[in-house]
């Protein structure tokens, strides 16, 4: 399991780091562009749109084509995006090569999400899901130092340089490393109608749906998070470049120790269980967070303490919601985690720059995560009830 762990974690890894290597920029680029911090947000709502988008495409192609072609050509495109961005004259073109970005980073997204539940099920997949989590996590807590550790050499251009640096190493790590999971007789027909019959049987399934959801409203507390900390610990707080990178990471040991504590909690509590705890502890928390934010008590440690909690809430909801959903799927592996994955980034897309609009400060960012929290509870309180009534 280890060796999955390791390969599929580096692949997911790739996400994140498009996402989270240029937040220390972002006031940065708003100034060189000669734009607000608003719009220069929009690049990374651009980043969302392209990893939500690219899930939907790739996801039906890894279960028609096998997983290895898609992520392939999507990491390639995500090295050609990355180089295009070093020239991004204006943010508009910025915006859009970060959604061609996303797009080519999708592929390792969803195709990671597939190789897991063509090999393992169950709890098995959720403790899967928690280790990868450990992985991944190392990305969001390396990439905006490793960042902030750039930017004290090189301009915010450079950072998209070292982003097409990573992309190559990770077309070699699926070239070489990760096998084909999907024999070609377990693969779906090819052409459109399949994929577009596969979705509206998904969609149909009323329980996977909502929780889908569940897990796209949880992620969209943690966009709310990177969309605004950058502003909020620079801006608010006057903490340069460095310092920011560094409390952001704090936030990511918080997600990441939580997750790993899932696969602890799970050998005495069930997925559902622990995904209702999380949710009924993150909107206490969360209240106490928005009291913080809009009174100020106790300054910055203030602020972090019931931030960093409510990131731990979300470390325990992402690996279980999403374990849940596609423990119902297992024919349609690929296409479910593309829809999945795509409703996840596709929520963290639309709260980006809601965070911006509310005024991109701590009351603004701490408000839309305790929403996000507030909402996939209830949801997830909903399809447990229907699921007791229908048993």
């Amino acid at each position: 399991m280890l060796r999955w762990v390791l390969v599929l974690g580096s692949l997911v890894a790739l996400g994140p780091l498009t996402i989270d290597m240029y937040l220390p920029a972002l006031p940065t680029i708003a100034a060189d562009l000669g734009t607000s911090s608003a719009t220069a947000q929009l690049t990374l709502t651009g980043t969302l749109f392209g990893l939500a988008v690219g899930q939907l495409v790739i996801g039906p192609l890894s279960d028609v084509l096998g997983r290895k072609r898609p992520l392939l050509v999507g990491t390639a495109l995500h090295v050609l995006a990355s180089l295009a961005c070093i020239a991004a004259p204006d943010v508009a073109v910025l915006g859009g090569l970060r959604v061609l970005q996303g797009a080519g980073a999708a592929a390792a997204a969803v195709v990671a999400m597939a190789v897991v539940r063509d090999l393992f099920h169950g709890r098995a997949a959720a403790t899967v899901l928690s280790r990868l989590m450990l992985v991944m996590g190392v990305a969001p807590v390396l990439a905006p130092t490793l960042g902030g550790i750039l930017l004290t050499t090189v301009s915010w251009r450079g950072v998209f340089g070292a982003l097409a640096v990573v992309g190559v190493a990770l077309l070699v790590v699926g070239a070489v490393l990760l096998p084909e999971t999907l024999p070609p007789a377990a693969r779906r027909s090819g052409g459109l109608a399949p994929a577009l019959r596969t979705y509206a049987a998904l969609l149909r399934d009323r329980q996977f749906v909502a929780l889908v959801g569940v897990a796209g409203l949880a992620m969209s507390a943690l966009f709310a998070y990177v969309a605004g900390s950058s502003f909020v610990f620079q801006e608010e707080y006057a903490l340069d470049e460095q310092q920011f990178a560094f409390v952001f990471a704090a936030g990511a040991v918080a997600l990441i120790g939580a997750s790993q504590l899932n696969v602890r909690l799970l050998d005495r509590r069930t997925p559902e269980q622990i995904t209702v705890g999380a949710l009924v502890g993150g909107v206490v928390v969360g209240v106490v967070l928005v009291v913080v934010a809009a009174t100020g008590s106790g300054g910055l440690p203030g602020l972090l303490v019931p931030l960093w909690l409510l990131l731990g809430t979300v470390g325990l909801v992402l690996p279980n919601a999403p374990a849940l959903a596609l423990s119902r799927h297992g024919e349609a592996a690929g296409t479910a985690a593309a829809l999945l994955g795509a409703v996840q980034f596709g929520f963290g897309a639309l709260v980006s720059p809601v965070v911006g609009l509310l005024g991109n400060d701590s009351l603004a960012m701490g408000s839309v995560m305790l929403g996000g929290e507030a909402l996939a509870l209830v949801v997830l309180l909903l399809v447990l009830r229907r699921s007791t009534a229908d048993g």
